[in-house]
């Protein structure tokens, strides 16, 4: 099964990588709790470890609430840079609809300087509303037209060094100049959405890489909507190439696929009922965490070969350029989530790239 609008142009290799909320809540075996020091210690040496086995891209997440960590991801990611060579640092995402687009690519920028090139911004909405009441007073009631005058600005600031800008949202600016300058010269911008028809058209209109969450139901239920992207991108006179796809989701791994779950769905199950509560669900039984967890369902938890062969499933589908894995959801032991990361970029990452290689080099159909 395909989407019906796919990129015909020479593809750069596929990307895999991971995500993370720096989540810090009890441990859902122990009850323990590590201290913020520790939690960052542990975090910044997940980042080290990726980085070590090959993977392509790290993201951190803001959150402005007990459970998450990371409010600023930009300092958190420059520490990391100074700790790692190749891998990509993004945010995961950045909430710009409470936030300054001028600061935001300021942070950037200076992240880009001191990772020699490596950073990135994915841009979205969030999945909570925390932030808005801290910065801007609340949440507004025409939040889409604020979103697009704040993503609007952060791309002319990408595209120009010196501006002139006038908004609804925001004090104008006057032929001033915006510093540092980034390494890159186009700082790469991704666009984070949920399942949101707009904001599938909007990235493709605007010729952005999307970003997609696919954290529920069956992946091929998202095929339309990436079908959208391409088509809306496409339409507005956009280059394929520009029209890259990522996909994010939930999963963790261990040596065999009942480890993993076994191991994983108490820390998942705890973290997805206490956001249930602020959400009205209801609680997550072990039944359907496996059920999400199979061939078909949207969560990654499984072994090395099963995780694989799931990435590449969904890649037969959306013909996707990037995968995010989250490790974790919820609380595990620091010591599991370096083994799923050592087991991701030593067995999982070469079995798809390989196998991505290979389907791209055969003959296509006419």
């Amino acid at each position: 099964m395909t989407t019906s609008l796919q990129s015909t142009t020479a593809r750069r290799p596929f990307e895999l990588g991971l995500y993370s909320f720096g989540e810090r809540t009890p441990d859902a075996q122990t009850g323990l709790i590590v201290s913020p020091e520790q939690r960052i210690k542990d975090l910044l040496e997940e980042v080290e470890l990726a980085d070590q086995v090959g993977l392509d891209i790290f993201g951190l997440g803001e959150h402005h609430r007990p459970d998450y960590l990371v409010s600023t991801p930009a300092v958190v990611l420059a520490a990391a840079a100074a700790r790692t060579r190749s891998i990509r640092l993004t945010s995961a995402v950045t909430v710009l609809g409470s936030d300054d687009p001028v600061r935001v690519f300021q942070e950037y920028a200076m992240l880009d300087l001191i990772s020699g090139g490596r950073a990135e911004i994915m841009a979205g909405r969030g999945s909570f509303a925390e932030s808005f009441p801290i910065f801007i007073g609340g949440m507004p009631h025409d939040y889409d037209a604020l979103f697009a005058e704040k993503l609007d600005l952060l791309l002319k600031l990408r595209g120009q060094e010196r501006l002139s800008w006038s908004g609804r949202y925001r004090p104008a600016m006057a032929d001033v100049g915006i510093y540092p300058r980034p390494v890159q010269d186009a700082l790469p911008i991704w666009l984070a959405v949920g399942g949101t028809p707009a904001s599938a058209v909007r990235a493709g209109q605007l010729g952005l890489p999307m970003a997609l969450a696919i954290i529920g139901g069956l992946p091929e239920q998202f095929a339309g909507f990436v079908d959208l992207y391409r088509a809306s991108g496409q339409q507005a006179g956009n280059s394929p190439a520009d029209l890259r796809l990522g996909i994010n989701s939930h999963g963790y791994l261990a040596a065999t696929s009942q480890a993993a779950r076994d191991e994983a769905f108490p820390a998942h199950a705890a973290a997805m009922y206490a956001i249930g509560k602020e959400r009205g669900w209801s609680r997550m039984t072990r039944a359907q965490f496996d059920a999400s967890s199979g061939p078909r369902g949207a969560y990654f938890v499984g072994d090395p070969q099963q995780v694989a062969e799931k990435i590449l499933f969904q890649h037969q589908i959306f013909n996707h350029d990037r995968f995010l894995l989250q490790l974790s959801v919820g609380t595990l032991p620091h010591a599991q989530i370096m083994k799923a990361i050592e087991l991701y970029g030593t067995q999982v990452a070469p079995l798809v790239r390989d196998e991505i290689a290979r389907r791209s080099a055969a003959p296509q159909p006419v």
